[in-house]
């Protein structure tokens, strides 16, 4: 499959007309997939995250060149060798239910994110005690010096630093909240919250922005220009576009690429990359069952995957909105071309079949789970449904809502009882920019990501890694990582995209990297 089709219809066909002109003060948005899970640290889900970012603060920002910032910190202070650091909160913290924010709160809030986050589980490593000194003050006391701790905070992978009330922040890490109280600069609206319809987010009045630095990914000043933030979720792409052409939407999160060029025709619409570098991209097993238990059923697979058929399939034939990768962000500096021979050269569907055949492949099911409503993981999964298909293997192809993927996604259960083999997702830029962040890279069995791989070689090397010193030792390790990663297949790479994003032209102040509010105002 070279081209993706899944919209092709929409794009012909006539599109409606809508009534226009929003009030000045309400932002509305079609994102990229219905809202199903509000809870940010149980979800790697990036609709949960923009979610997230909305409602809820972290103690550090990141800003686009991936240095922290002071965000609900007003700064720290280490001691006795860099194994104690001390954080301080700024003046003016409240939540929405208007208490105020205390290090009780974080504390709880960073012991439920280092659960899930794969920094903050290498930060569990080396962590004696997290502590709440007093109101407004916690302390980090480390077995010894963990140079990547601030990062660590600041990290904008989801999930990310949300800090919540303690009440809430005490919920086991694998169990979904059932509450949403942020301190962010919007509150969300559980009493209009419609899954699959609307999701509704109010001005925080109470906020008070970082008075320092300068916007940037999710550093800096924070101002909450509208008073009222609307998400419609329109599955239906020319829908979408022909809301967002008659100005009944203000924001188009992901309009797929037959759109895009359209929309680019109209002066009153702007069409950009969302970020300033692309989102890989992957093909995730379920290494908890068979066939994909067995590491050579993941290799045989290598034959047959093009990575230039998943991107074009999402962004079109244009080369130069995507690219072929290994395991980290091209043109980041980690990116390597080490192990990457099985997925250059001619691919072979023959050949790939042998492989299987010779790895035991005896018609076992394959249940491949995807989406139909949100533009990168379904066109991919067409892509890999129809390789599948050419590999002539027992194929159970289950297309749902993207809100039941990332649900389904989390079960553990074996295919007679519901489980799933593969799925494919895309991540934001700097989830892959090095071994802290990128979450299918873990081999942590139980603790790892969906799809629970045990890799303990991927696991020594990732360690070291955290302990080797900036510049040639952890690029060097970076290279063996990768030829690891691409011999024992905790996922294949299929690529990395420019995600674009599209705008009503009288909107200004957007903040690159995803679907940010702040600082987002109309002319």
């Amino acid at each position: 499959m070279r081209r993706r089709d899944l919209f092709a219809a929409g794009a012909a066909a006539a599109l409606p007309s809508f009534a226009v002109a929003q009030p000045a003060r309400v932002l509305k948005f079609v994102p990229q997939a219905n809202l199903t899970s509000l809870d940010p640290i149980w979800t790697t889900a990036n609709v949960t995250r923009n979610h997230a970012y909305l409602v809820y603060d972290t103690l550090y920002g990141m800003d686009a060149n991936f240095q922290p910032q002071p965000q609900m910190a007003a700064g720290h202070v280490y001691e006795d060798g860099n194994r104690t650091c001390t954080i301080t909160l700024r003046e003016g913290l409240k939540f929405h239910d208007g208490e105020r924010v205390t290090s009780r709160d974080v504390v709880a809030s960073l012991h439920r994110w280092m659960r899930r986050n794969p920094l903050g589980q290498q930060l569990i490593k080396v962590l004696d005690a997290l502590e709440s000194v007093d109101d407004k003050r916690l302390r980090f006391k480390l077995k010894r010096p963990f140079p990547r701790l601030i990062p660590a905070l600041a990290n904008p992978s989801n999930p990310s630093t949300y800090i919540m009330p303690e009440r809430i922040a005490r919920t086991d890490a694998f169990q979904q909240i059932r509450e949403t109280v942020g301190s962010g600069p919007f509150r969300f609206k559980d009493s209009e919250y419609n899954s699959g319809s609307l999701v509704v987010y109010e001005r925080n009045a109470d906020y008070v922005p970082n008075p320092n630095g300068t916007p940037s990914l999710t550093a800096g000043p924070k101002h909450a220009h509208f008073d009222r933030v609307e998400w419609h979720i329109i599955p239906d792409a020319a829908t979408a576009s022909a809301a967002l052409q008659s100005g009944e939407i203000d924001w188009y999160e992901q309009p797929p690429p037959e759109l895009q060029v359209l929309l680019r025709r109209g002066r009153t619409i702007k069409v950009e990359p969302i970020d300033r570098l692309q989102n890989p991209a992957v093909l995730r097993f379920n290494h908890l069952h068979a066939p994909f238990n067995d590491k050579r059923m993941r290799q045989a697979l290598l034959h047959a995957v093009n990575q230039e058929d998943y991107m074009t399939a999402i962004v079109g034939p244009d080369p130069a909105l995507y690219s072929t990768m290994g395991i980290f962000t091209p043109g980041t500096p980690l990116a390597n071309e080490a192990g990457m021979a099985p997925l250059r050269g001619p691919r072979s569907i023959p050949r790939a079949k042998e492989a299987l055949k010779a790895a035991g492949y005896d018609n076992q099911l394959i249940r491949l789970i995807g989406p139909t409503d949100i533009l990168a993981p379904a066109a991919m999964t067409q892509v890999c449904g129809d390789m599948f298909r050419q590999l002539g293997v027992n194929l159970d192809f289950v297309l749902t809502d993207w809100g039941s993927v990332v649900q389904r996604r989390a079960s553990k259960e074996p295919l007679d009882k519901g489980g799933w083999s593969v799925f494919l997702t895309a991540f934001a830029s700097f989830e892959f920019a090095d071994p802290a962040t990128n979450f299918p890279l873990r081999g942590n069995g139980a603790d790892a990501w969906f799809g629970w791989p045990t890799m303990p070689k991927l696991e020594e090397l990732r360690d070291a890694w955290f302990d080797a010193p900036e510049g040639e030792a952890q690029t060097r390790l970076a290279a063996e990582i990768q030829s690891t990663a691409l011999d024992e297949l905790p996922f294949i790479p299929v690529g990395s995209y420019t995600s674009m994003t599209a705008y009503r032209g009288n909107l200004s102040g957007r903040v690159p990297g995803f679907a940010l509010f702040w600082n987002l105002q109309r002319a």
